[in-house]
């Protein structure tokens, strides 16, 4: 949970991480007042003295942050990859500097090595979609969940969201037991950075991410789809729509993924017989 989850969203008096108050002039009022606004700043991954990407992000749960994100993007197999986490805060944004098993930072500066020379917009072609191409292991769960659980879990989501309350432009991704009951939640700036901070919830408390399902804010992306599959859990559920893209990916491995999850709505896209009636 975000560490502003025990303060009063409505007490502008207070000092919340991760946002920060500016004076504003609302419409058709027209009289300034104090309002709150997310915090959005870099965010530096270093592994082993060697700097690898920085985010923009929201800054809380930054060691969650970083164990999501270098497990979800494949550069450590679990956390015992990790051997140390220093975040360090300058003045135009904040370092996180990690030491990692030379197996793995060997096999991440090989990937660097690849990946190198490359211009454009990233994944742009089919190359760069071959080179970004990762194997999964394929998800073979006999839960199946019932949609009152899901709406459940999508009905309570806005209320877990204490940042998003006070600022109205938060991303979430929560874990949530078999009957829809969250369990942990993770807010950031961006939905990527969400679920990797949820992830990092997940493997730092030793979770079996197999025995429950990942609710998210927004629509159910190729990257979104494969950050689940690599901790692999059985279902994802999303606020918008999903991707071809992500689609693919999920008959693939064999995640059930739901979309357009609204109360009184929701659309089962792969793995029908995974979500049923009740």
């Amino acid at each position: 949970m975000p560490d502003s989850s025990d303060n009063n969203a409505n007490d502008k008096t207070q000092t919340i991480r991760g946002a920060v108050t500016r004076p504003v002039t609302p419409w058709p009022e027209l009289q300034q007042q104090d309002d709150w606004v997310i915090e959005e700043v870099p965010v530096a991954l270093a592994y082993n003295g060697i700097s690898h990407v920085v985010m923009m992000a929201s800054p809380i749960l930054l060691k969650e942050f970083a164990l999501g994100f270098s497990f979800s993007e494949g550069i450590i197999n679990s956390a015992a990859d990790i051997y140390d986490c220093d975040i360090q805060q300058h003045t135009n944004g904040i370092e996180i500097k990690l030491e990692i098993s030379q197996h793995c930072f060997s096999a991440l500066k090989n990937r660097q090595r690849q990946l190198s020379g490359k211009t454009g917009c990233g994944i742009c072609g089919l190359e760069s979609l071959q080179m970004l191409e990762r194997s999964f292991k394929p998800i073979h769960s006999e839960l199946q969940f019932q949609h009152r659980s899901l709406q459940k879990a999508i009905s309570s989501l806005k209320q877990k969201q204490p940042l998003q309350t006070l600022t109205g432009a938060v991303h979430a991704a929560a874990w949530c037991d078999p009957q829809g009951n969250i369990l942990h939640i993770a807010e950031d700036v961006g939905r990527h950075n969400a679920l990797d901070k949820l992830i990092g919830i997940l493997l730092e408390q030793q979770i079996d991410s197999r025995l429950g399902f990942i609710s998210i804010s927004s629509r159910v992306s190729f990257e979104m789809a494969q950050k689940t599959i690599a901790i692999g859990a059985p279902l994802l559920v999303g606020a918008s729509a999903a991707t071809s893209l992500a689609l693919s990916e999920a008959d693939k491995y064999g995640l059930c993924v739901v979309g357009f999850a609204r109360p009184g709505r929701q659309v089962v896209y792969s793995q029908l017989d995974r979500v049923v009636e009740g």
